[in-house]
């Protein structure tokens, strides 16, 4: 170590570096910079076109998720590039989607062979040297197939099927839209647009039914959504489950729901502390592929704090075909 720079390529425990890569701590830095490390004491900060890598044992042909804590650590725009599996993803870290710096992300990516290489890489070259994105806690899970339950045509309607949560600490897991995501870290379902949308467990949130949920805190720029097969002509039923996390999310929340060309909007007011209803309408499918989908057309943000982003938690999303 040369104060907080990591010296040598093999000096980080299991991981490999290249180039200018810093052992921080959390807290107040010389120059007047604070790094926010609420998940533990310690982080890694990437400068300038430097990376951590790291080889990890996995199935081949299997879809498998990264969740990882990635912190931005100046005002200016930084990017983040996951590589894994011969895949990559640019990660803008501009946005901050919680207050305290604790953005957890979650990207997917399929296997080729029995051991991938999972790198972080800051490519980019900021004027100012200090900056750079912060890594730390850094989990990988097999995500395991969607399948239908009996009765319901949506997969993983309850969203049972997840990223990696961190038990000890999580202010949600963000899921990338689908532009920056081939392989859904939620299986069966795709994230839309431009924001993420935010991956929640019954630990740290109210979920209304089960272990997990998704809430959209992206406002008119996200939005989740599955296709499904359907018979045209034929009638449907779509039920669904709005609420809030229990996170001090107040306000007038709207959720949007489409089935193909059919739509329904549902509004509550939320308090911020933890309820739920449920909702549902009745639509003739008009092609052999209908697409369900849910986005929230407003902004939101925690009652105390307007740093924080949050909004409408979707859950327990059925489709049951009509029949005569």
């Amino acid at each position: 170590m040369n104060k907080t720079v990591i010296i040598g390529k093999h000096s980080l425990p299991k991981w490999e570096i290249n180039n200018i890569v810093e052992w921080v701590s959390g807290g107040p830095q010389e120059g007047g910079f604070y790094f926010p490390i609420p998940r533990g004491a310690h982080a890694v900060r990437l400068g300038n076109e430097a990376s951590i890598s790291q080889y990890v044992k996995v199935k081949p042909n299997t879809t498998y998720s990264l969740t990882f804590g990635a912190t931005r650590t100046c005002a200016q725009d930084e990017v983040l590039t996951v590589f894994a599996g011969g895949m990559s993803s640019d990660l803008n870290i501009q946005t901050l989607y919680s207050a305290d710096g604790g953005d957890t992300y979650a990207w997917g990516f399929k296997s080729t062979s029995d051991l991938v290489k999972v790198t972080f890489h800051n490519t980019g070259t900021q004027e100012d040297p200090t900056c750079g994105p912060l890594i730390d806690h850094v989990a990988i899970k097999e995500m395991l197939m969607a399948t239908y339950t009996k009765g319901n045509l949506v997969k993983n309607g309850g969203f049972e099927l997840g990223p990696h949560v961190f038990k000890n600490f999580s202010t949600g897991v963000l899921v990338l839209p689908l532009k920056q995501d081939k392989y859904s870290p939620i299986p069966g379902w795709m994230v839309q647009f431009a924001k993420p949308s935010k991956y929640i467990d019954s630990k740290h949130f109210f979920v209304p039914s089960g272990n997990a949920a998704v809430e959209l805190i992206g406002g008119r720029e996200t939005g989740i959504a599955q296709t499904v097969r359907t018979i045209p002509k034929q009638f449907y039923n779509l039920t669904f489950t709005i609420g809030d996390a229990q996170n001090s999310c107040h306000g007038t929340m709207t959720v949007q729901a489409f089935a193909g060309k059919a739509s329904t909007q549902v509004s509550f007011v939320s308090n911020g502390k933890g309820w739920s209803k449920t909702a549902s309408f009745k639509f003739q499918a008009d092609s052999i592929r209908t697409t369900i989908a849910f986005y929230n057309p407003y902004y939101h943000t925690k009652i105390h704090d307007f740093g924080h982003m949050c909004g409408p938690v979707i859950d327990d999303v059925s489709l049951v075909h009509l029949r005569k």
